[in-house]
């Protein structure tokens, strides 16, 4: 009889693989109950190595089943043991509550599905043809524009690679871009959206509200490196500047008028400060006060000044006067009159005493004839509140009330009563009051001027060519300015808000050091010692303080006198004494 070849073991079913015999199934085919060959016959076929139908039916053998015509997949033995053919042993059921079927010996752990999921119902909604597919089952209730919720760190690194793009045509998608471009009347590298609304214009009948912004904005201006102490400094690594004076000095009286010029310091170590209607000199050798005269009733004094060789003081008063005194007896020796406004200003150079007026005029007076007056500058339409001369007497500067700046030639005109000037150089940068005026002891071509409230700026100019070389914006108004003598720095004193001693060096114009709160309201008025290195400044909380900005270089130390000792052997500006009182 003709058997068909076998098919190979690597192509056979996982059903028709031989299983060896292991003595839990022996036991279990001991008590195998053979029933009827229609009942096996009703059971899914096992695979017989033969494929002929025609082969006796073996009884004996129960894994044996008759042969069918039925092609349909065999069942697997659990199914068999759970219909009643091979009853169920307790090894069997062990293995089966386990998931353990030994296989050759071998065991080899299976998952049992305790519970069958049972897939929910769906339900169908029915939709328009706008309805987005997204929202059909409305599970889905992400944003359809935004994918992903990236964190604050992913979304700063996405912002910083597209601060790096630039949409340029000729890189990325030259013509695309282009054409979208010129579609749109779009500029390139333009923001497009503005999510803010315009603020409403200015009426241009009511000026009222623009004037109170312009007076509120000093108040709410930010400082540059704001401190976190009130009697603090910011210096760099290599400057030190103490944030204490080295002496205070009360003085009861002193006017609070930005206009005013009420302090002087001498070349022979000697300090006038204006104090009402009186003069005093407080010498810096000794400690001394002594009281220089008062002005006549009813007046005030509006300004001080001394001579270049520091014999001679010249005052100022309120009702235009102009009075020479001498130092060293304490004697009033002329008063020159003839102005109409305060004299706000003094500027000395040799034997000329230059006086700035309330109603705009300038006036040279040569102390040494009887008729003093021997030129006139006009030049200003409000009042003189800033005066210096040019250490060489080439050039005078002045400040005015006007916002203006005026550089005059001192050589040009006839020498008489009569005799007019005209500016030099003319500058209306500024946009207030320009009170602060200073010629640069080391670089005479220099000016640096400052403005008032509404311009706190310092301007630096060039007097031989008018070009402004340097500007600075500072946080308040801007009262004195002193160029530093041995270093290439500038010094300003400020009111409002900041009441503080600045210290900015040349030409990089950067803040070397700030003194805030200097004082207990703004601090107005500054001079600097004989040796270079002490700031004496003033203030309307009616006290005189000297601070040591600078040093004095160790060559010039050997061949001048600094400060000369103190009363108690120390240094001029010694704090050890307490508060003196100039009254």
């Amino acid at each position: 009889m003709y058997a068909p070849p076998k098919t190979p073991s690597r192509h056979r079913a996982r059903s028709e693989a031989k299983t060896p015999l292991t003595p839990s199934i022996l036991s279990g085919m001991n008590n195998v109950s053979l029933g009827s060959p229609t009942k096996r016959a009703s059971r899914p076929a096992a695979p017989s190595k033969s494929k002929s139908s025609s082969g006796p039916f073996d009884t004996t053998n129960p894994f044996i089943a008759p042969p069918t015509q039925s092609k349909s997949r065999p069942s697997s033995p659990v199914k068999r043991l759970a219909s009643g053919g091979i009853p169920n042993c307790d090894s069997f059921q062990r293995q089966a509550g386990g998931g353990v079927i030994r296989k050759g010996g071998v065991e080899s752990r299976l998952e049992v599905v305790t519970r069958d999921y049972v897939p929910p119902p769906k339900h169908e909604v029915k939709r328009s043809k706008s309805t987005p597919a997204v929202n059909r089952l409305g599970a889905d209730k992400r944003d359809r524009f935004i994918t992903t919720r990236e964190t604050s760190a992913d979304i700063a690194a996405v912002s910083a690679t597209l601060e790096k793009i630039s949409l340029n045509p000729q890189q990325a998608s030259p013509g695309h871009t282009a054409r979208l471009a010129a579609a749109t009347g779009v500029p390139m590298n333009r923001r497009i959206l503005g999510y803010h609304e315009q603020p409403p214009t200015a009426s241009s009948s009511d000026t009222t509200l623009a004037q109170q912004r312009e007076f509120a904005r000093p108040l709410y201006a930010q400082r540059p490196g704001a401190l976190a102490t009130s009697t603090g400094a910011s210096t760099n690594k290599t400057r030190k500047i103490p944030t204490q004076p080295e002496r205070v000095l009360d003085a009861p009286g002193m006017v609070d008028d930005f206009y005013l010029n009420l302090l002087s310091w001498s070349c022979q170590n000697a300090v006038a400060v204006a104090l009402e209607s009186s003069t005093y000199i407080w010498k810096a050798d000794t400690g001394a006060v002594v009281q220089l005269g008062e002005c006549p009733e009813g007046s005030y004094v509006s300004s001080v000044d001394f001579s270049g060789d520091g014999a001679f003081l010249g005052v100022g008063n309120g009702n235009g006067d102009v009075e020479l005194w001498d130092v060293e007896t304490g004697q009033k020796l002329r008063t020159m009159s003839g102005h109409q406004g305060q004299i706000a200003t003094l500027s000395w150079h040799q034997h000329i005493l230059s006086s700035g007026c309330g109603d705009g005029s300038i006036w040279h007076h040569d102390v040494r004839i009887p008729r003093h007056k021997v030129m006139e500058l006009l030049g200003h339409t409000g009042e003189v509140c800033g005066l210096k001369w040019r250490a060489d007497g080439e050039l005078l500067a002045s400040g005015g009330n006007d916002n203006v700046v005026n550089i005059w030639d001192g050589r040009l005109g006839d020498v008489g009563e009569g005799a007019r000037g005209s500016a030099k150089w003319t500058k209306r940068n500024h946009t207030a009051a320009v009170k602060a005026i200073a010629w640069c002891p080391w670089q005479p071509s220099l000016l640096a001027s400052g403005g008032g409230t509404n311009d706190a700026t310092i301007n630096v100019w060039n007097s031989t060519t008018g070009a402004r070389l340097h500007t600075l914006r500072t946080p308040s108004q801007i009262t004195s300015i002193q160029w530093a003598p041995h270093r290439k720095e500038l010094l300003t004193t400020h009111g409002y808000p900041t009441n503080s001693i600045m210290v900015h060096a040349y030409p990089s114009m950067e803040r070397v050091a700030e003194i805030r709160d200097a004082h207990d309201s703004r601090v107005l008025f500054s001079c600097v010692g004989p040796a270079g290195d002490v700031v004496c400044t003033g203030a309307g909380d009616e006290n005189l303080k000297f601070w040591r900005i600078w040093e004095v270089p160790s060559e010039s130390a050997k061949k001048k006198k600094v400060m000369g000792d103190d009363v108690g052997g120390g240094r001029t500006n010694s704090t050890k004494e307490g508060i003196l009182s100039i009254r």
